[in-house]
């Protein structure tokens, strides 16, 4: 298995941090497991889902903010 360094803001990964909390996953599976599903789905469905979740987690991520 490869391993991957990126660079985030302070934000940014305090946002995935709670995501991850409240799904009851560890922040490195938030990740593995959205990087899978984008890699592993058309583009078309990623973008029209990740629409969907946006608009549908508005208050969150106004609360995130």
């Amino acid at each position: 298995m490869a391993s991957i360094t990126i660079n985030i803001s302070d934000q940014q990964f305090e946002k995935m941090q709670e995501l991850a909390r409240e799904l009851g996953i560890s922040p490195e599976e938030f990740l593995r497991i959205s990087i899978s599903e984008w890699l592993n789905h058309p583009q078309a469905d990623y973008t029209s889902a990740a629409g969907y979740v946006l608009q549908k987690n508005t208050d969150l991520y106004k609360r995130l903010a």
